[in-house]
């Protein structure tokens, strides 16, 4: 998705770089970088490195950086430009009750990507000039306060996440649950535990993120995708971009 806009815009300057954030790592984004065959870097942050570091709290946040490497816009909404849905081998696809409601849920999230788009054109043609390149004054008060408890939150999911590369998932839902309530605001660190408890091993397994259907009393979180969107409302489920 991202490559077209890139192919657009790095002759005038313009460098994309996507970072997949996923506790299991470099073989769980593999299938979608490969889809995609991006010329611009394409990293994978197994710990949620950049999240802790930029304020990300939902997926896809951009950051923009000048060429002197400073933030000029810190990390916002970023929606990718639309691409034409490719249909699924094999035709019509029958889902599962669940995922039949999850997607429809996801039709309704709104999104602003003409604005966005429109807004880094602007930046990439005028730089420092440009109506949405924030002074560092402007960068620093949109940008999210770390707490003490954000802090503490961001530890647990840290050491979550380790738990879970070495094997030891139980441990690590313990602490994926603490980093969850230090740090309620952060789509990001509920998504990718609830994504480690799959329904099937499927392509669309990832998608699941709720109790199983073979046995919901053993689902080990407070929330799942499907619930807390709808306590939302699908249209909150994206901060508005703001210019």
């Amino acid at each position: 998705m991202w490559q077209v806009l890139r192919e657009e815009l790095h002759p005038k300057g313009l460098e994309i770089v996507t970072v997949g954030l996923d506790s299991v790592g470099a073989e769980a984004c593999r299938p979608f970088i490969e889809a995609a065959q991006p010329v611009h870097p394409s990293l994978v942050d197994p710990h949620h490195l950049v999240a802790e570091l930029f304020g990300v709290i939902q997926v896809p946040n951009g950051v923009w950086i000048d060429e002197d490497g400073v933030i000029v816009r810190p990390a916002e909404t970023s929606p990718a430009p639309p691409v034409d849905r490719v249909p699924m081998a094999g035709g019509d696809v029958e889902l599962p009750q669940r995922l039949t409601e999850i997607f429809g849920e996801a039709s309704h999230i709104e999104t602003q990507p003409e604005d966005y788009h429109a807004a880094l054109r602007d930046w990439v043609e005028k730089g420092a000039a440009s109506e949405f390149a924030l002074s560092p004054e402007e960068v620093i008060a949109r940008s999210r306060p770390r707490t003490a408890d954000i802090a503490l939150g961001q530890a647990h999911f840290e050491l979550a996440t380790e738990l879970e590369k070495r094997g030891s998932h139980e441990a690590a839902v313990r602490y994926f649950r603490e980093a969850h309530r230090l740090f309620p605001h952060s789509w990001t660190y509920r998504r990718q535990a609830w994504s480690l408890e799959r329904e099937g091993d499927g392509p669309l397994a990832r998608f699941w993120q709720g109790p199983l259907s073979d046995d919901p009393e053993s689902w080990p979180y407070e929330g799942d995708w499907l619930r807390d969107i709808r306590e939302a409302g699908a249209a909150n489920y994206y901060e508005p971009w703001v210019p």
